[in-house]
């Protein structure tokens, strides 16, 4: 599929005199395709066994003979109130016991039989109908779909099978779980329940990490179970599903195993931050959704204006962000970037999450800055079948996104910041990041970035002491090594399987609060970055023989005893002052690094540059703070994206050439390999 921008639509909102003007207005602003109907349950099946599609395509029709291509979704997370009325077995039941209230979204067991027959039965009627039409070349399942954490007798069943499949009997999960704390032990499989009440937090952190488990395997099975039924009816179907960053995150990995494609609903801030230690880039998020399969991906919902409804409206988008903004995911290998929504809807709880139209109908500045990236993407056209591939990896595990938000260590402490603040440490002198599975392959390349490996998987350890013996370079972090596979701490220093590896232990830990403390730079080479970082990229007049050049810590601060390692960096005040806290220790033939602390935005920055330094991996040695440049390829050619992702005028010099940005501005440039 071409390189392309699209809208999502819901014609089921909008009197269907308004769809060809719509579509009139899409076509003369570029569009190629439009999403539709993963809400529109009730219009297609008005009761039970009653279907009604003519509607669906007439709103096909219009957009077909425009020469826009469709993308349908299965309306499934939204049943229509009949179904709850007729077979409330079916609604949610959430961690207090009770069915959850209807009438929002997604307010339905994945696990009901009842309702899989429901799914199925719209699901045939909707494949059957339109596997021919040339103009529908996709299916998106479902909507946003979280792990299951329903709790109805269906779903407790249901996770006590999968303990019985996953342990042999009671007695080996009592010993897993650590059962005798707190008289917790099983006698039977019938006493295994799911974490209930307001006090989850308070149950056993390796039945709760269990249950997360089993709950995103849950809702890779409900969409298995529409991805096989679809096939089923259309072989050649190409299918997805739209993912986001929400509370009770699947395992991205096993969701889109077996989909063509990943999707993702993006919304970048249209609040830019005051400090420049606050991360908002969504160049993470993107490298993240590129890695899940390792390669190229879509964006299902994009940025189109304000956000709102149930909380206040953000402030409208500025000036060339809806179409920096674009191109920023399409730098990062989105082939298509489908905004939400072509208008605000007048009713309903999203009418304030402002489309590319407001509720004036009158096209405005926004569909004026739209219609011009519907022009630029227009002309990427030679950049179809390109693909982005970089040297550097950033590990991101389920398990340990999961474990850390069940157990804070530190008030403020999250584990995507840490991970975010490594990829911005690369991103900022413009090497850019794989972010990949913690069981992804690591031999393609050089540096692999491993912040807070909390829970241990042995293939995970391994293959990370193979590729530093092999040569590479490794990247730890505080809170690794800490616990089992089941969440139980482990009993050795920390950070335990990785010792050997970082040449150093902890000898002890300290959670300093609010507190911010200094670290003083220990290792020329590493200091030097630093203090040029400071200068180039924070407007700090350093001078290099200064003794005070602001390097702070916070969060977390792990005592570290070396024994091959070198110190890179130490504590410099509370009662362990003089301390290591960052190490660098050679393994094999390759080279460990280990931060035991939480530091500021400049010191990773300056530990990327001395690590791609080593490695020989280009990078820009004085590229303004905010601007990201990721480069696309295909055969001998690369493009180059420059993007100003800040709010004000940069000046960027790059090979001998100066470029002046504005706020959110993309340079794109076709380079020879």
């Amino acid at each position: 599929m071409s390189i392309q921008i699209g809208v999502d639509y819901y014609p089921e909102q909008w009197p269907e005199q308004m769809w060809e003007q719509d579509a009139d207005r899409m076509k003369e602003c570029g569009v190629k395709v439009v999403r539709m109907a993963e809400f529109a349950w009730s219009r297609m099946e008005p009761e039970e066994g009653t279907y009604d599609f003519e509607w669906l395509d007439r709103a096909v029709s219009v957009f077909a003979d425009r020469r826009m291509q469709v993308v349908l979704c299965t309306p499934t997370c939204t049943p229509p109130l009949w179904a709850f009325e007729k077979y409330p077995e079916i609604i949610q039941t959430g961690p207090d016991g009770q069915r959850i209230a209807i009438g929002i979204r997604g307010h339905r067991c994945m696990n009901s039989p009842v309702y899989r027959t429901l799914c199925e039965k719209i699901i045939r009627q909707l494949v059957n109908r339109y596997r021919d039409n040339p103009a529908v070349i996709a299916y998106q399942i479902d909507n946003e779909l979280e792990a299951n954490h329903c709790r109805c007798e269906v779903c407790q069943e249901s996770f006590q099978n999968w303990m019985r499949k996953k342990y042999r009997n009671v007695q080996e999960v009592n010993a897993a779980y650590g059962n005798s704390v707190w008289s917790g032990e099983y006698s039977s499989f019938s006493q295994v329940k799911p974490p209930m009440g307001d006090f989850i937090k308070w149950q056993n952190p390796s039945l709760t990490l269990d249950y997360n488990r089993y709950a995103s395997e849950s809702t890779v099975a409900y969409l298995e179970f529409q991805r096989t039924l679809i096939h089923s009816l259309d072989p050649d179907a190409w299918i997805t599903t739209n993912s986001w960053l929400c509370e009770n995150m699947p395992d991205f990995y096993d969701l889109f195993q077996n989909l063509d494609i990943v999707s993702y609903d993006n919304y970048p801030t249209t609040v830019l931050p005051e400090s420049q230690e606050e991360l908002y880039s969504h160049a993470f998020h993107l490298d993240l959704m590129r890695g899940i399969k390792q390669q190229n991906f879509w964006i299902m919902e994009q940025l189109s204006g304000a956000v709102g409804s149930w909380m206040p409206m953000s402030p409208s988008p500025e000036p060339g962000m809806i179409k920096g903004y674009a191109l920023q995911a399409i730098a990062h290998g989105a082939d298509t970037v489908v905004h939400f929504r072509w208008r605000t809807a007048v009713a309903g709880a999203e009418m304030y999450w402002h489309g590319i139209l407001d509720h004036s109908d009158v096209p405005g500045r926004r569909y004026e800055e739209f219609r011009e990236l519907c022009r630029i993407v227009d002309g990427l056209q030679e950049m179809d079948g390109s693909y982005v591939k970089n040297s550097v990896a950033l590990l991101y595990s389920s398990d340990n996104e999961y474990g850390f938000k069940l157990q804070h260590q530190a008030e403020g402490m999250y584990y995507l910041e840490q991970l975010k603040s490594l990829h911005d440490g690369f991103t900022a002198i413009g090497v850019g990041v794989d972010i990949i599975d913690e069981s992804a392959d690591l031999s393609a390349y050089e540096i692999v970035l491993a912040p807070t490996m909390l829970i241990t998987h042995e293939e995970t350890e391994k293959a990370l002491h193979e590729f530093a013996a092999q040569g590479g370079t490794i990247l730890l972090t505080n809170r690794s090594g800490v616990k089992d596979v089941w969440n139980k701490c482990i009993m050795e220093p920390l950070p335990s399987i990785y010792k050997d590896m970082i040449g150093a232990q902890v000898q002890e830990y300290d959670v300093p609060g609010g507190r911010k403390g200094k670290l003083d730079i220990v290792d020329d080479t590493l200091r030097r970055e630093y203090i040029q970082c400071l200068q180039c990229n924070f407007q700090q007049n350093q001078d290099s023989s200064e003794t005070e050049i602001n390097v702070l810590y916070q969060q977390w601060c792990d005592i570290l005893k070396t024994d091959s390692a070198e110190i890179l960096a130490s504590y410099g005040d509370c009662h362990y002052a003089g301390q290591p806290a960052i190490t660098g220790n050679h393994f094999g033939k390759g080279r460990a690094y280990y931060i035991g602390t939480v530091c500021n935005r400049a010191l990773y920055i300056a530990l990327a540059k001395c690590m791609a330094k080593e490695k020989g991996i280009p990078y820009y040695d004085n590229l303004p703070l905010g601007v990201e440049i990721t480069y696309r390829r295909k055969d001998e050619t690369v493009w180059r994206f420059i993007f100003n992702n800040t709010g004000k005028m940069q000046e960027i010099r790059i090979d001998d050439a100066q470029y002046l940005l504005s706020p959110f501005e993309m340079k794109m440039e076709r380079l020879t390999q």
